[in-house]
């Protein structure tokens, strides 16, 4: 159980809502977290910040009760406290937010707010508590939300605030959000952060997890960061930069922005002409999409996740066949009535670097020297093409790692031994090293650290202008905006619009994402 005790020492000025001290936490031989130090003052938004594997979500998991730290003392709001759980966390007032939200989608707000609580076997108490609490919130941080809608028909920003919502209810005056902006509109963004200001003006702790460095500099007051496992700085957020901010996190320098020169477009590659996609049980996913990709530039898919993206990179990759409409793909058409699959594709010169790397990209178990030829065991680089040859096979995948910055440059070891973002640079050094005259790619930077975005964003600027048609499908908007050429949002599986890049900003493709036309977003 949560312990309590009396205030440490006896001034005048509060106690740090949140101290951790020489805090450690090990899974088997991997140290998580090592002697980490945190001072939180009360009623303010600090952000934790770090790369992937650095130990940020340990830490948070230990706050919450979720994981038990191997030593080190917790202190909350002046008094020490032991969190066996998150029960235990709860009655300390400190709530969590998720990165995938915990609602139960068939219940309705109201319900899913009161689980936990609610009141008693008839249920009627709690449910006019509940009710009472959710127009309380809507009239004192404008979380409006309507109490009888069902949870899985609200959009995913709603959800979000619902989630708080059950934490605020639940007595939570520390407020931890994990990435709480990964599956947000721009807009839904905004609305977020005005809220979590006015939690703060209301004296609420919140501790802000995510890996956007602007988002850390627009909504903080104090920042620390991790590497490695260790707390390497802190700093007020008004006396530091992103640029010192990746370089604490890396360890060295890093270009954040993506340096590019203008594209030089010529002939169109790849085409696709009202293109449609229909599962076997009658779900639409892609509803009559038609655009072209030129070599020379970068076409950007931008869209909230789930609404036709992945369905369209996999019916160009030939994993999905297109129930209507044709795409063209360097000279030859494919066709709902066509046989169309990965291999075919590849034969023509397409190159699909996919969304999940682990699904689609590897087979975790084998070497990464069996990585580097899936799909390509029958070029050259195999052997002389009628048998795979070891000592070829692992010289091309030494050759790779080398160019590509793969590490550790170990060809035996297995994929499944490497970070996610040496997984990525794995997969993305197979699919470029084929020269293709297309390359389609999903999320080039999923949970990939800092260092290794900046690589790989370099690899498809290269490739562009060694004349390649690329089209790429991201979820990050300032990604999208620092890659594309032209960028075509996505709504509902339809083609809300394709606008130039010069023409493009967060708040017009954020309004084309919710369905508005270009002309009225713009």
């Amino acid at each position: 159980m949560a312990g309590a005790a009396e205030p440490l020492g006896g001034a005048s000025k509060p106690p740090p809502a949140i101290e951790l001290r020489a805090v450690s936490k090990s899974f088997g031989l991997v140290q998580a977290n090592k002697n980490i130090d945190l001072v939180v003052q009360p009623g303010t938004i600090h952000g934790i910040i770090g790369e992937n594997g650095a130990g940020k979500s340990t830490l948070m998991n230990i706050l919450y009760g979720l994981h038990q730290a191997d030593s080190g003392e917790m202190i909350i709001n002046g008094a020490p406290v032991q969190i066996h759980s998150s029960a235990d966390a709860i009655a300390c007032g400190i709530g969590m937010v998720h990165q995938h939200f915990m609602l139960v989608p068939n219940f309705t707000v109201l319900e899913n707010v009161m689980l936990g609580s609610e009141g008693g076997m008839l249920l009627a108490e709690g449910r006019e508590e509940t009710r009472a609490t959710l127009q309380k919130l809507a009239e004192e941080y404008g979380m409006t939300v309507d109490a009888d809608a069902l949870a899985g028909d609200l959009p995913v920003g709603l959800q979000q605030r619902v989630e708080i919502i059950k934490a605020l209810k639940g007595g939570a005056k520390i407020l931890i959000l994990d990435e709480p902006t990964g599956v947000l509109t721009p807009q839904e963004a905004v609305s977020l952060f005005k809220i979590l200001e006015t939690l703060k003006q209301d004296g609420v702790t919140i501790l802000l997890i995510t890996h956007k460095l602007e988002e850390i500099m627009a909504a903080t007051d104090t920042v620390s960061i991790m590497r490695q496992g260790e707390m390497v700085g802190h700093r007020a957020t008004a006396e530091t930069n992103p640029e010192e901010l990746a370089e604490l996190m890396v360890g060295r320098k890093v270009l954040l922005r993506v340096d590019k020169g203008t594209s030089q477009p010529s002939d169109v590659k790849l085409s696709t002409s009202g293109l449609s996609c229909t599962s076997p049980e009658g779900v639409q996913f892609i509803r009559d999409v038609s655009f072209e990709v030129r070599a020379g530039e970068i076409l950007g898919v931008a869209g909230i996740a789930g609404n036709g993206q992945s369905e369209l990179l996999e019916a160009l990759a030939g994993m999905r066949p297109p129930t209507t409409g044709t795409i063209e793909i360097l000279g030859q058409t494919i066709t709902a009535d066509g046989q169309s699959d990965p291999q075919i594709m590849r034969r023509v010169g397409l190159a699909h670097i996919p969304e999940d790397r682990h699904k689609f990209g590897l087979v975790l178990g084998f070497e990464a020297r069996e990585n580097a030829i899936l799909g390509y065991h029958y070029a050259k680089q195999t052997g002389d093409g009628r048998l795979i040859e070891s000592k070829a096979v692992t010289a091309h995948c030494q050759a790779l790692m080398s160019a590509h910055d793969v590490r550790p440059d170990n060809p035996y070891l297995t994929a499944k031994n490497f970070s996610g973002g040496n997984q990525q640079k794995l997969v993305i050094a197979r699919e470029m090293h084929a020269a293709p005259g297309v390359l389609i790619v999903g999320q080039p930077t999923r949970g990939v650290d800092i260092g290794a975005i900046e690589f790989i964003h370099k690899e498809l600027i290269a490739l562009r202008d060694a004349g390649a048609a690329i089209l790429l499908v991201s979820v990050e908007l300032e990604e999208v905006l620092g890659l594309a050429d032209r960028i075509m949002v996505m709504n509902n599986g339809e083609q809300v619009g394709i606008i130039d890049r010069s023409e493009a900003n967060e708040q017009t493709l954020g309004l084309m994402m919710a369905g508005i036309a270009p002309e009225k977003a713009a």
